[in-house]
This record gives C-alpha cells, structure tokens and sequence, in this order.
C-alpha cells in the first residue's frame, strides 16, 4: 500500500479535494489479496473513505479449481464469485492497470473495450497478482496452451475433446497417436492437477469411442525439477508419482523442452515427440505493470516493509478505528 498524500505527521486518513470528501482508496486487482483488502476495507472504513477496486473482470476467480473446469467436473460458475453482489459497498471498475503516476496519484487504466481511463486515489493498494512465466523457448508463445483463466480452461477442455475426436476419423495411425499425445509442462500443483483431470477426460472420451477402442492415450509429464510437486514433502511427491504412474503417465523430469511446433516438441534430451498438444504449467511471474512503476523490486515483485508498504512512502491509518466488522 502506497500513499502519496500531503499531510504525514498526523497519520489521519483526511479527506481529498480529488474525492469529493473521504479519501479515495484504489485497490488494483480482485484476487485473493485484493479482494480481501477491498471487502474488509469497505466494511471499516464505510462513510469515511471511497473504495474503488480495478480488475478486468466483475468475478473473483477461485484459481485452484480451474483444473476441474477444464475436466469438465466443474461448472466455471462454481469458481467464480460475483464482486457487486459480495462488495455491494465498494465501486468496481473494470480494466486493467497499465501505469501507475505516483506524483499526480493517478492509476491508468484501459477497459474490456480498450478505453482508457485515470483513477485519481490517496492510497494505492497493489494487488495485481501474478502472470503465466513464460521461457526463451521457439515456439512456446505461439503452440502451447496456457493455464490462468476460466477462457483458457475452457478452450484446453474443447481442445483436449476435440484432438479426441480427431483421432478417431483420422486414418494414418501417425497421425491418430500424436492426436493423442499431451504434453504437460511443469509438475508443481496446478501441472499435476491439468494432467490428472485431463488424462480422465480424455480416457473418458476414448472410451465412448468404438473405433478407438484399441488406441490409449498417451499423457507425458516434464520438469526440470528430479521429483512431481517438488515443493511438498518428498513421501507425498512419491505418493503423487506412484498415483500417477499407475494411471499410465509418462513421468520425464530432469527434462523440458527446447522447441515447440506445431507437430510436437522437441525435448531437451534430443528426443521428439510428436503431438498436438502442448500445456505450459510452469510457473508465474509478477504482473509486468509493477516493473514500470520506478519502485525497487526484486524478481519482479515490489520490495515492501513488513506491514507491506513500499519503502520511502508516505503511509496513512485511519485516526480513529471502529469496530471490526463481522466476517
């Protein structure tokens, strides 16, 4: 949280002449911290400040069930949780962040019909999330399906039926086992859980139909890492590994790829394999709108004190705090 208003001795949230009366808090993103930030905030500081919360969309989105949306075991309505119906005391405004001015306090921003549009503020949360990390790989941008939306989860869910499909009335056997062939990049949580669901739909599938009945799919896990979820404790990624290898899985890690094509990929132990798809799980990265705001960062990720404000601005509380609010 940045604040770059005038008074600083007082600590009081005063109001601001850009306001109208009560000062204006910006929060950028409606993740879990921003939209956390945004309902607590508004249930505190209700008549004494204006919260305005800047996101692309009128939806939290529940990221750790994107898997099953993409299995097909979740409606996306059952992942998403509507902000003016839960944050009836907040005003939404949707865009995206695309610089911040901290001199003049104003967040610019484009709309989902790429308007612009200027948010004036006295306190600046930013809350913009994170970013699919993508590698110096060819190919990569333009041939492997990405995993951070409810719009991605759908498409690899048609795309997973669809290459199914294609198999069947394809009728060069080369071409029906690439079709069936997926590759996952990244064996962390949400690359496991892409693999699992969409080995389960993708068998469930086959399995309806006749003319596959004597094919299986063929489901490759990477990573450069030596073990699946490396970040959990190493009985679980064992149980993770055996789990997954019974059900077929093709378990490759010390190993990614080094070039992407439309045909297959190219692995980095000179192998080729070739398939119709590609799913990048690797990992995320800070969103690249903290980068071009001139504070100090550290891989890409603001550098703050241990409240969370960036070093050297100037900060505000409310001078009187009431009550919290039931949760």
């Amino acid at each position: 949280m940045t604040n770059s208003g005038k008074s600083e001795g007082s600590g009081k949230l005063e109001g601001s002449a850009t306001s109208g009366g009560g000062p204006r808090i910006v929060v950028v993103g409606a993740g879990f911290a921003g939209f956390h930030c945004a309902r607590r905030l508004s249930r505190r500081l209700r008549g004494r400040a204006t919260v305005i919360l800047l996101n692309p969309t009128d939806y939290f989105l529940y990221l750790p069930l994107l898997p099953q949306v993409a299995g097909g075991l979740l409606d996306p309505r059952r992942v998403t949780v509507s902000l003016p119906a839960t944050l009836p005391h907040v005003e939404l405004v949707l865009g995206e962040a695309k610089s911040v001015d901290l001199d003049a306090r104003e967040v610019t921003y484009v709309d989902p019909e790429e308007r612009g549009g200027k948010l004036a503020y006295d306190v600046l949360v930013l809350a913009a999330g994170s970013v699919n990390k993508l590698l110096p790989i060819p190919g990569l941008a333009e041939n492997a399906h990405g995993f951070r939306g409810i719009p991605e989860a759908l498409y690899l869910h048609d795309h997973l039926t669809r290459q199914v499909e294609l198999a069947e009335s394809a009728t060069d056997p080369a071409e029906r086992a690439a079709r069936l062939t997926f590759v996952v990049v990244g064996a962390g949580y949400t690359g496991s859980e892409v693999l699992a669901h969409g080995q389960r739909l993708t068998e469930s599938i086959r399995r309806r139909r006749p003319r596959l009945a004597g094919d299986r799919t063929h489901w490759l896990l990477l990573d450069t890492a030596d073990r699946v979820l490396p970040g959990l404790d190493e009985r679980l990624s064992r149980t993770a590994a055996r789990v997954l290898g019974r059900r077929g899985v093709d378990i490759r890690m010390g190993t990614s790829i080094k070039e992407a094509t439309a045909e297959g990929v190219y692995l980095s132990d000179g192998s080729f394999v070739a398939s119709r798809t590609l799913v990048w799980c690797v990992g995320v990265r800070a969103d690249l709108f903290l980068s071009g705001l001139g504070l100090p960062t550290e891989k890409g990720r603001l550098v703050v004190d241990a409240d969370l404000t960036v070093p050297g601005r100037r900060r505000c509380t409310p001078s009187a705090t009431p009550p919290p609010s039931p949760t």
